[in-house]
Parts: C-alpha cells; structure tokens; sequence
C-alpha cells in the first residue's frame, strides 16, 4: 500500500521539446543534420540522373524514332515527351536515394488513379492522337495529297496530332479527326507518280467496232498530257440495250485533280468530236410511249367516252 502511495505521489518525468529555433551551429547540426544530408542527396541524385537522361537517353531515343523514319512532328513530341518523363524519373530515383521511399508509393498510387480518371475522360482525344502518331509514321498520304475516304474528298493541308484538315475541292476546310482517318479505308489516288483513268463510250450496234477503237487510240496517242507508255487502249466492256460500251483506259504522269479534270474533259471532247465526224453514231436510251387514253365528258345529264391513240 506504501508502494503504491509512493509511485502516485512522485512526480512525471517528461523530455522537454526542442527549441525549433537552434541557438548555434552545433545546435542545428545536432537537430536538422539527418534531414539536410537527405536534401543534399535529393538534390545531388536529381541533377546526376536528369543531365544523363537529357545527354544520353533522349538522344539515343530520337535516334532510334528518326532510323525508323517518324516525321518531325513525332519527333518534337517525343523530345518533349522523353523531357518530361527525365524530370519525373529523377525525381523519383532521387526521393529513394534520399529515404522517402513512402513518398513515391504514395505518388505512385496518386497517379495511376489519375491516368485511369484521364484514361476515361479523353479515351477520344487518346484515340485520336494515336491515330495521328500511326499516320504521320506510315504516310499513307501526306500534306498536298489528293485522298478519298467515306464518300468525302479532298486534298491535305495539315496533318496534326489530333486531326487532319482536308481543303475540298469546292474551296471548304473539313477538320477530320484522325481515328476516322485510321479506321476507315483511305483512297490517296494520288501517291504513285503515274495515275490510270477510265472512260466508256458508247457507240451503235451497226458502227464499225475496230473502227472506232482506233479512233479513240488516235485520239488519246495525241493528246499531249497523256502517257505513250503505257499505252492507251480499248476494250469492249458491255453490251448494253442501246449501245456497245468501249472502255478507254489511258495514263497520266504527276497526277492532280486539276489536271486529271482537264485531261478527261479535253480527251472526251475531241473523241466525241472524231466521232461525229467518222458518222459513228453515239446513240442514248429513249422511249416511246403508246397507248389510249379514255375520258368522259357529262354535258346536260348525257355521257360521253371518247378515246385518244398515241
């Protein structure tokens, strides 16, 4: 019973807290040494680790990309893309030299719950940009190119990142997201240096075919804009209710669509022309109706039915 009198009436013993403020240099040695050593490490591994990702891994790596043929635009964004992930690579490798390796799980865990939220949110955008990185690697078509794609034509004015603008050939900008680009077929008749094009003309069942075959070559071998090799012929195609269908087949060099309409328009015309003049006859569908037509006329009470023949 003393004992326990005895504990009860000693007094607590408690460690004073340390004044924040050191007095001298010993002092803050003594209270801050541990966690200043741990900012000269954080600052000293960030550094090391930055300037040799900066000087000798984004180097090797936009070498690589520019071998493997990515344009410049891919390699601007990669430049800054390799720049950033030196920073948070540093960061990370000098918050474990220093011992806060609690600081990156807690970062990690943050920002993979945040790229999955981003994930969600932009998965169009991503799609997109994606799309962009392929197109700007593969070259299907390039800035200048005439494309087809979705019933739609134009030609590139710009390829970017998230979307391409396409200049119609009635003066209009369409912007197309680049998944649309990606995902659907994609007609660039414009990508070889040589283009083929294709006319049918119709001429009489009586018309001598081998005859207007060698005007059709005549007129396409002078027609200056297009190709002596490879050749242009003739075949015949179809035998159609009022004519026989002659497919023209002819080339062109360094295609365009201004050329390509003039080109077709000049040949069309001076062959229909030669035509007329060798009195080939170039017949179009028609039809004749027959038939009677009956009406009734009531006049004072009294019906009347006339008919009509055509």
């Amino acid at each position: 019973m003393s004992v326990l009198s005895s504990a009860a009436a000693a007094p607590l013993q408690t460690t004073p807290n340390p004044d924040p403020i050191p007095d001298s240099v010993n002092e803050l040695l003594t209270q801050y040494g541990g966690l200043v050593g741990k900012v000269v490490a954080f600052v000293v591994a960030f550094f090391v680790v930055w300037i040799l990702a900066r000087l000798v891994l984004v180097p090797i790596a936009k070498r690589l990309m520019e071998g493997a043929g990515y344009d410049e635009t891919v390699l601007t964004l990669a430049d800054n893309v390799l720049g950033a992930l030196a920073v948070v690579l540093a960061v990370a490798i000098a918050f474990t030299v220093a011992g806060f390796g609690n600081v990156i799980a807690a970062f990690a865990t943050l920002a993979g719950a945040l790229a999955l939220a981003l994930g969600f949110a932009a998965q169009d955008l991503l799609s997109n940009f994606v799309a962009g990185v392929f197109i700007l690697k593969d070259k299907p078509f390039e800035v200048g190119d005439w494309i087809e794609w979705n019933d739609m034509s134009g030609r590139v004015e710009d390829i970017d990142l998230r979307v391409s603008r396409v200049k119609t050939f009635d003066n209009e900008r369409i912007t197309v997201p680049n998944s649309e680009l990606a995902d659907n077929a994609v007609k660039n008749p414009v990508a070889y240096d040589k283009l083929r094009q294709k006319f049918v003309f119709g001429i009489g069942y009586d018309d001598d075919i081998d005859h207007a075959r060698s005007v059709i070559v005549e007129e396409a071998e002078t027609n200056p804009d297009i190709l002596d090799d490879p050749a242009p012929d003739v075949r015949v195609t179809e035998l159609a209710d009022s004519y026989v269908g002659l497919q023209s087949r002819f080339w062109i060099a360094n295609p365009g669509r201004s050329d390509f309409v003039r080109i077709r328009s000049d040949f069309v015309q001076a062959v229909k022309e030669r035509l007329d003049a060798e009195t080939i006859d170039m017949p179009y569908p028609y039809r004749q109706l027959t038939g009677a037509v009956e009406t009734t006329v009531t006049d004072s009470g009294t019906q009347q039915s006339t008919a009509t023949d055509d």
